[in-house]
């Protein structure tokens, strides 16, 4: 992968080469930031400039035998530990690197409930399970094979077992010489402190919309003024552009969902109620969790719409038509509370708490919010 593939990000790509031609190479470092920006592709083109064994002053070679196997992600001295699900007595990350070797390979930008999805994880939770640090340990107490350095990527660490963040640190503690640890988080806050002091850490911000309506131009071939339109309603994610302009289903699925919700609720009907409440239970939880989170932004986003202020609203058409009569009933007399128990609803998802009671309460306690 190179740094000309990703979009935007000159800052970040401009730093990571400098510390490579100086020699300044951090046993471990953590990139982090909001999903979709290209955090995880970063840390590959990272990895492979860094192996590259003909570097040019912008991005590898491309034509090495290092880079060719890092094209493949298959190079023996690189190593990925990322969220996966118990299936079939699979647990741990090699049981599923050809799934993702394939899926990184074809999407640069992408979440992890469609990592989950790819893997039919349905209603498990993707998680980095304890078993995985002996797989680590195995893996950094061999010898280097042919690279220059000893390279294992670790995607979404907030993510991994309490027992396996608990021997990685103690491997960045005391690392094996000649290993880079990169550590690609979406929320970092959520790493036990002790390894995120123990990182280099490299924040990494929202893509431009510049670039993003450059990237848009060039891979959908869509007008300037559409381009524009949907990189303002990216607001710094290139993979929220990608689902806007694709017309995303789990985007419809989910805004759907949210005006079902909210005119059941608004209508106090409790069969309504219920036949949303058994629906959301039927999907995964991660896609619970992904529903609560837009739930959040749509609410957030309806609130600002009340100030009239369209660079500040982030909303597609049918999000915006919806808004239109339903924006007034999001004010200051209940837009904390409405965040709140969004929120609070998003926890007990991640807690397994059960789907239907979580939902269904949900939707009465918005029965009263709205009325405000």
């Amino acid at each position: 992968m190179f740094f000309k593939d990703i979009i935007g990000q000159e800052d970040v790509k401009e730093q990571l080469i400098s510390s490579v031609k100086k020699g300044i190479i951090p046993h471990a470092r953590l990139f982090c930031g909001p999903e979709g920006i290209g955090k995880l592709s970063l840390a590959i083109s990272y990895a492979q400039y860094l192996n590259c064994l003909d570097p040019h002053d912008d991005d590898s070679c491309g034509k090495c035998s290092s880079c060719l196997k890092y094209k493949k992600l298959a190079h023996p001295d690189l190593h990925f530990v990322f969220p996966v699900i118990k299936k079939d007595k699979k647990e741990v990350c090699d049981d599923y690197i050809n799934e993702w070797r394939t899926f990184v390979g074809e999407h640069h930008y992408f979440s992890l409930s469609q990592w989950l999805a790819h893997v039919g994880a349905e209603n498990a939770q993707g998680m980095i399970y304890a078993k995985e640090s002996e797989e680590i340990i195995r893996k950094l107490s061999l010898k280097i094979y042919e690279a220059k350095y000893k390279t294992m990527i670790i995607w979404l660490p907030e993510k991994m077992h309490e027992a396996c963040a608990n021997k990685l640190l103690k491997i960045i503690e005391e690392p094996y010489d000649k290993t880079v640890f990169i550590l690609v988080s979406n929320t970092p806050d959520q790493i036990i402190t002790t390894i995120q002091s123990r990182c280099q850490r490299v924040n990494i911000h929202n893509i431009t919309e510049s670039a993003i309506m450059q990237a848009l131009e060039s891979d959908y071939n869509i007008t300037a003024e559409d381009a524009a339109s949907v990189a303002h309603i990216a607001n710094g994610s290139y993979l929220k552009a990608i689902e806007t302009i694709s017309l995303d289903e789990e985007h419809k699925f989910f805004f759907n969902l949210f005006v079902q919700m909210m005119r059941a609720s608004y209508a106090r009907s409790i069969k309504d109620i219920k036949t949303i409440a058994n629906e959301i239970a039927t999907v995964g939880r991660e896609r619970q969790k992904n529903f609560l989170v837009y739930c959040q932004r749509m609410i957030r986003e309806y609130f600002v719409s009340n100030l009239r202020h369209a660079e500040m609203i982030y909303l597609n058409q049918d999000e915006s038509r919806f808004g239109t009569r339903f924006a007034p009933f999001i004010n200051e007399k209940n837009i904390i509370d409405f965040t709140a128990e969004l929120a609070l609803a998003e926890r007990h998802i991640e807690q397994n708490v059960n789907a239907k009671m979580v939902f269904f309460d949900l939707c009465l306690k918005i029965t009263m919010l709205l009325k405000r």
